[in-house]
């Protein structure tokens, strides 16, 4: 993460669909929307988009949403950890003002992408998985499932409650904490990388 000389300014990069020049040009904002979402992932489209369906409303509580964003851009927080552009891709180098960042555990993503209980530390996981397998589950992804899920609403909200702790950066480092802005906007644009054969 480099601070510039204005320390409320942070620098981001994330990489984005080449298309979305085009969406800056004409709106001079890029936003992600639910076809961006259904595009980029596909067959599991359905799935990613419930998942940052329960970030958005998360995350909207800790940064508000501008009126008509559907979705966050995500960001690496690093140079060396970012995403390089690709063929059809470009890299933004964003200056974003650190009051609209919402930082966040990549790590502790993967368990909400997996429909698991983030532990608060070993013990509590420990604790945890003893409770479900006293309960007859060998894991938190077998009371998420939409087949019987609902037979076990408090489980449910368990492992749901659990998911807040994704926004908890227990270890600052560039290869887990990543960070999510609602749009870009033109004058947060530094520079633009392009994908170079």
């Amino acid at each position: 993460m480099i601070k510039s000389q204005d320390s409320k300014k942070i620098t981001l990069w994330t990489r984005q669909d080449i298309k979305s020049l085009e969406h800056l040009r004409r709106n001079g904002v890029i936003r992600i929307k639910r076809e961006h979402l259904k595009e980029k992932f596909d067959e599991i489209s359905d799935y990613i988009i419930k998942l940052y369906n329960w970030f958005v409303e998360a995350a909207d509580r800790m940064v508000p949403r501008p009126k008509n964003v559907e979705f966050p851009i995500w960001c690496s927080i690093s140079e060396e950890n970012m995403l390089r552009p690709t063929e059809h891709t470009v890299v933004y180098v964003l200056e974003v003002d650190e009051s609209e960042i919402i930082y966040f555990d990549g790590t502790k993503w993967d368990y909400v992408l997996n429909h698991l209980y983030i532990p608060k530390d070993e013990e509590d996981e420990r604790e945890y998985m003893e409770h479900i397998r006293n309960k007859g589950f060998k894991d938190s992804f077998s009371i998420m499932d939409e087949n019987i899920g609902h037979f076990y609403p408090e489980e449910r909200r368990k492992v749901m409650d659990s998911w807040m702790r994704v926004f908890e950066i227990d270890e600052w480092n560039i290869f887990r904490v990543q960070a999510n802005i609602w749009e870009i906007r033109k004058d947060m644009i530094k520079d633009i990388l392009y994908y170079n054969k």
